[in-house]
């Protein structure tokens, strides 16, 4: 997955201007936020089956 398909897929899931990907640690990240995931070098796909493990509601039509 491509880092523009997470975010296309966050924008999806939580709304345009949302907050999520600076503002939200998950504990499958180890603590970090999407932001700090990427900045990381965590992959993308690896990161968005982390949102959707935390999230499973809000992501469900854009599951894997």
């Amino acid at each position: 997955m491509r880092i523009s398909d997470l975010r296309e897929r966050l924008t999806l899931s939580f709304g345009v201007g949302s907050h999520f990907p600076v503002d939200i640690a998950l504990s499958e990240l180890g603590s970090k936020t999407v932001n700090e995931a990427l900045d990381a070098g965590l992959e993308a796909d690896e990161i968005w089956k982390a949102v959707c493990k935390a999230h499973p509601k809000e992501t469900e039509k854009y599951r894997y």
